[in-house]
């Protein structure tokens, strides 16, 4: 029964991927006779899925267009990365995205089996985002996020080996918060044991972490919010680039629209300046992109190089 189940949810799988399939390849990609495929297609219908066949020599499947499917088929990973991006469009980074992106993730997290709900929605429940994650999941396991972002909602201490940006290696405990998405990064804001202060831990420097199964009370963060206080951080450290730029708009326009990743200040004749402290020059870029007004960079001279690079990409796509 368990190989039986396992290729019917392998044939949803192939038919979601496909409009057309011709029966021959979906049998010799299942490894079935012909005979087996029908039955797996008839099991497929029996649960509500509607497959269309075509009769003939050269007949196939497909599953039917703009049907109302059950349940979603979907991996841990596949879950966490939906997840990931529709948390991101609800907190607003694309215009008219965010609504429809709350939505959608109430959504998902309703038709996701009971085991995977609990860890996605932990997720979703303990991520402070702050838009624009560009974060590729590849880059990070997607079990880490969803451990941690349990062990924050089950606030239970935590231990883990964490390697520091000079390459210093340590164990830590600690009493994890929230989950940070933010630019280009994932961080872990927790409550230091062994230091006894908060501190901010990069997901992707972290490894081998295990909950203690201690449960502690949570403590007031020293800040308006988890994001706040990696940004507080990350400027305190000043690692990466320093960058400043003037922008011909308001203060308050620049803030309605990138106010969240830097900090906004309003100069004479309407016009402002912005700065912030980055690990990568393409983000800064985006950011500024992002204002739809004409902008100077300040400093750093890396930066606009990195300017001067995209422009001329752009410019040759346009011509």
């Amino acid at each position: 029964m368990a190989d039986t189940s396992a290729r019917t949810l392998r044939l949803l799988s192939l038919l979601q991927t496909h409009r057309y399939w011709p029966g021959t390849e979906l049998s010799e990609r299942l490894g079935v006779s012909a005979r087996t495929l029908r039955r797996d297609i008839d099991r497929l219908r029996e649960l509500g899925y509607p497959v269309h066949a075509r009769p003939g020599v050269d007949g196939g499947y497909q599953l039917a267009a703009g049907a109302a499917l059950p349940p979603l088929v979907l991996d841990d990973d596949e879950a966490v990365a939906i997840t990931v991006c529709l948390q991101a469009g609800s907190q607003g980074t694309a215009d008219g995205l965010a609504e429809p992106s709350v939505r959608a993730l109430a959504k998902l997290v309703t038709v996701l089996p009971t085991r995977l709900r609990r860890r996605v929605d932990a997720l979703r429940a303990m991520t402070v985002s702050t838009g624009w994650n560009a974060v590729p999941l590849a880059d990070l396991d997607p079990a880490v996020l969803t451990d941690l972002a349990m062990t924050c909602r089950t606030e239970e201490r935590l231990t883990f080996a964490y390697t520091a940006a000079d390459g210093r290696a340590s164990t830590r405990e600690v009493e994890p918060h929230r989950l940070v998405s933010l630019g280009r990064r994932w961080y872990l804001v927790a409550y230091d044991l062994t230091r006894h202060d908060w501190r901010t831990f990069r997901v992707d420097r972290l490894t081998d972490s295990r909950t203690t199964g201690i449960r502690f009370r949570p403590r007031d963060l020293p800040a308006a919010d988890a994001a706040a206080f990696v940004r507080a951080g990350i400027g305190t450290r000043r690692s990466g680039f320093d960058v400043t730029a003037e922008i011909d708009a308001p203060a308050d326009e620049v803030t309605a629209r990138v106010g969240r990743w830097c900090t906004v200040t309003a100069l004479p004749d309407n016009r402002s300046r912005i700065t912030m402290t980055v690990d990568d020059l393409d983000w800064p870029l985006f950011l500024l992109a992002r204002t739809e007004s004409a902008f100077a960079i300040l400093s750093p001279p890396e930066l606009v190089s990195r300017a001067g690079d995209w422009a001329t990409r752009l410019g040759a796509a346009a011509r």
